[in-house]
């Protein structure tokens, strides 16, 4: 019943469902593939932030996969300099650029230092291209206090998103977070850094559409969800069904793709799936058919790897990406066609 639960808490939900079962010395191994969360239950959670509807108005973006790229060298770069990559690629024609989930407060760049300089490569992006930019500002830190003041200097700088490796992080800290963004207008990016660790074996552990759901539940505007395509392993059914968990209110069971359950959010809002891992311009064609318009095709290597630079690099992927989405509104097929 549903008075075993607390109300809201995903931490919870998780203690008492795969908190000591995984433990018992008569399994030799366990997984949990999926599970179905009661209407009831649902509509305690907040949810996401804001959803994929409230995002596109807010970045008055349409029609077309939102672009996005990890700022490399992920480790060792100065304050300055990573601003500087921010620009580049910004002003390129990406729409987002991304703290590496390494990034949080080293000593050779402080986090406030780093938000300062996106915040400045934003606002000159923005002036030049006539377009909002984001930049995943990473506000994971060491305790829920710090994370939370992060984010709060992000809110004063004007940066329309933040972002959160949830696993690491914690449930309790992730959905700490989206209360705080939904309050204060911020977008909220999620990073699934460790989640591997749980659901990489295929006889033991829990299935990513167990954590993607939990994830949508304790709240993040966007996820990382696979490529099906990069250098990250992921299987195109399995990968398709879970995405649909994300973005969809109503998922009708369908084993094929993993989905075992008939799941019904009661309209609470939809994440954004995030392809991110070995991506490139040559993938987009595959991209934009697997992903939809309501995705974030990101491209680290992919855009900062351009023989000519940071800044053609993005150039390569917005041209390739406006490309792709016109052929395929003139009816056009793009799996068959290809690069």
């Amino acid at each position: 019943p549903l008075d075993l639960f607390e109300e809201g808490s995903v931490t919870n939900m998780f203690t008492s469902i795969v908190g000591n079962v995984f433990g018992f010395k008569a399994l030799r191994a366990l997984r949990l593939e999926d599970l179905r969360i009661p209407t009831s239950y649902t509509k305690t959670f907040q949810g996401p932030p804001h959803g994929i509807q409230v995002e596109r108005d807010k970045l008055n973006k349409y029609g077309r996969p939102l672009l996005g790229c990890t700022i490399k060298p992920k480790l060792g770069l100065s304050a300055k300099n990573y601003g500087r990559a921010v620009y580049e690629c910004l002003r390129g024609g990406l729409d987002f650029t991304k703290d590496d989930e390494n990034v949080n407060s080293q000593p050779f760049m402080r986090w406030r230092d780093r938000f300062l300089f996106c915040a400045e490569a934003l606002y000159k992006a923005q002036a030049e291209t006539g377009e909002i930019k984001g930049h995943y500002l990473n506000a994971t830190a060491g305790t829920c206090e710090e994370m939370i003041k992060r984010a709060q200097c992000a809110r004063e700088l004007g940066a329309p998103i933040v972002m959160h490796d949830y696993l690491t992080g914690g449930f309790t800290a992730n959905t700490t977070l989206a209360h705080y963004c939904r309050d204060n207008g911020l977008l909220l990016h999620i990073h699934r850094a460790m989640h591997a660790v749980i659901d990489r074996q295929k006889n033991h552990g829990m299935h990513f559409r167990v954590l993607a759901k939990a994830l949508r539940m304790s709240g993040g505007d966007h996820i990382h969800a696979g490529t099906v395509v990069g250098k990250l392993e992921g299987e195109r059914e399995m990968t398709l069904g879970f995405i649909d968990l994300l973005r969809d209110d109503y998922i009708k069971q369908d084993r094929s793709r993993g989905i075992f359950f008939t799941q019904d959010w009661v309209s609470m809002p939809g994440v954004i799936p995030v392809a991110s891992g070995g991506i490139h311009v040559w993938h987009m064609p595959a991209l934009t058919e697997i992903f939809g318009d309501d995705s974030v095709l990101q491209f680290g290597g992919g855009t900062l790897g351009h023989p000519w630079g940071n800044a053609p690099g993005a150039v390569a992927n917005r041209v390739a990406l406006e490309a792709c989405v016109q052929a395929r509104n003139e009816g056009r097929n793009l799996a068959r066609e290809g690069a």
